[in-house]
């Protein structure tokens, strides 16, 4: 068999980790097979479709390393890969008639007043929810007509099947059963002549060639509905697949509170994609064994529904932090500084971290200096960014990590000012010794930084290089924590450092 799946979302809000997840494991089993993953954009609701949401799944997608060979910007055999251009086109209307004709599926003329009326009686009734029929399951072919004549705008419901046990054969959870008399009527076609997509879609996966539906568990109740459908039309229904919802490490459903959702979010944020993808498609998904840190193409080798976890996935959003600063790690000097001079000119990025949820003004000024140097010394940036490439998790941190380097003056931290600076007698001698063995220079090695630093050591006779290194780092960064002193000493260059000491030397006391 040849693997189709698609990618079908609804263009109704921003795509989020749950949703790229799907569209993960769409794109992974597409690729293990030698199969197609195609884009349908699901907008028959246009109520809440939201003006450029189509454009962002695209590019959510596209940034998260997923391909896909057919959808609305490629085109395919199957085009057009919007329902809504597919409804202009009249795909669905012969099965909706066809459905009509056969008596599985019937016109319903319910009030919004009716159906109200009906919940209430079923909420007090302990009644199951939905609608069971009402007055117009079994209705006269004369009662429709006349309630058509009247103009009464009707819904298109299909007509479930009473008695009858069904079932949907899921990849996670195997055989799932469902009594007919249960699940309710479901529309297929709106008042305003749009599909719905119970039937929408499922048409459309016929049509398409869908050989596996990868989708929320959350659609596991609808499920019945469209084995139904399926089974109404004499079709071969394809394989459902129902993935776990996605929790926080707390087990709430994931939200805000646990970080960001919006997928396009965690790219202003500083996440790779790979890591991203890496580490969202272990969420419910394992590969086997203890392997975690994998490419695009190591997980589409090895990628089986069988690896699927019926249990709820965990966003563990230390895990994210870890995981991508092993790819950082991982970067060539070529691709860190490709990646970071991406990263800082993205106006998103600004945007992200100047707004009310993500407010972070160090990042922003960190961030900022950056992007400076960039543009007036490229060269003195490739240098600064691999002292700090083992120590940040993301692309973001490397902007308050490294702002040291490129300011005129370094901000103090009070207590390291209060640790180093005071009651400390030999502080004095060392800041001397440093300037006077870096004045006249033009640039300095790491060796000679470590021989200036050992000499003084030797001359005071200190046991260890401690008292020497931290004064000194504290001088030429503000801080008591970095990269290591001897190598930020050789990028930082005598004549930054000599003017940081000088000022350092007028806050001891």
């Amino acid at each position: 068999m040849s693997v189709r799946v698609r990618y079908a979302p609804s263009p109704t809000g921003s795509p989020h980790v749950g949703n790229i997840r799907t569209a993960l494991f769409c794109h992974f089993f597409a690729r293990h097979h030698d199969g197609v993953m195609f884009v349908r954009i699901e907008d028959t609701d246009r109520a809440r479709t939201v003006p450029g949401v189509e454009q962002e799944i695209l590019e959510s997608i596209r940034w998260a390393g997923i391909e896909w060979q057919e959808g609305p910007d490629k085109g395919g055999p199957f085009a057009p890969y919007k329902q809504s251009e597919r409804q202009e086109q009249g795909i669905y209307q012969p099965y909706i008639d066809e459905l009509l004709n056969s008596g599985n599926a019937y016109k319903a003329f319910d009030t919004p007043e009716e159906l109200d009326e009906m919940r209430q009686y079923q909420q007090i009734n302990k009644k199951p929810f939905g609608y069971f029929g009402g007055a117009w399951r079994d209705a006269t072919p004369a009662l429709v007509g006349e309630a058509e004549a009247s103009g009464k705008k009707p819904v298109i419901r299909l007509r479930m099947p009473r008695g009858k046990m069904l079932v949907v054969n899921d990849a996670i959870r195997g055989r799932v059963e469902f009594e007919s008399d249960l699940v309710d009527d479901p529309v297929l076609i709106k008042a305003d002549g749009m599909p719905t997509y119970h039937f929408a879609a499922m048409v459309d996966d016929h049509l398409m060639g869908t050989t596996h539906v990868i989708r929320g568990e959350e659609w596991i109740s609808s499920a019945p509905k469209h084995v139904w459908l399926f089974e109404a039309f004499g079709w071969e229904p394809p394989v459902f697949v129902h993935v776990p919802v996605i929790k926080g490490k707390d087990g709430a459903k994931l939200s805000k509170r646990h970080g960001d959702t919006k997928m396009l979010d965690y790219r202003a944020a500083g996440y790779l994609p790979g890591a991203l993808a890496n580490f969202i498609t272990l969420i419910g998904w394992s590969p086997g064994g203890d392997r975690e840190i994998m490419s695009m193409e190591e997980i589409a080798s090895c990628f089986k529904l069988e690896g699927l976890q019926p249990s709820p996935g965990v966003f563990d959003a230390d895990k994210l932090k870890w995981m991508n600063g092993n790819y950082i790690r991982a970067l060539t000097p070529e691709q860190l500084i490709s990646e970071v001079s991406g990263y800082v000119t993205n106006s998103e990025v600004a945007a992200y971290f100047g707004s009310e949820d993500h407010g972070d003004p160090l990042a922003v000024e960190g961030l900022a200096l950056l992007k400076s140097a960039f543009e007036s010394n490229p060269a003195y940036v490739g240098r600064v960014l691999p002292l700090e490439q083992e120590r940040v998790t993301t692309l973001a941190e490397f902007g308050p990590a490294c702002a040291f380097f490129f300011v005129d003056e370094v901000t103090f931290d009070e207590k390291a000012v209060e640790k180093w600076f005071v009651g400390q007698g030999h502080v004095e001698a060392l800041f001397n010794h440093l300037i006077a063995g870096l004045d006249g220079r033009s640039s300095i090695s790491l060796e000679e930084c470590r021989a200036l630093v050992q000499q003084f050591v030797d001359q005071e006779g200190l046991e260890k290089l401690g008292p020497a290194v931290h004064p000194a780092r504290v001088a030429l960064t503000g801080k008591t924590a970095g990269p290591g002193l001897f190598e930020l000493m050789e990028v930082l260059g005598p004549a930054r450092m000599l003017s940081r000491l000088q000022r350092a030397k007028g806050m001891i006391r």
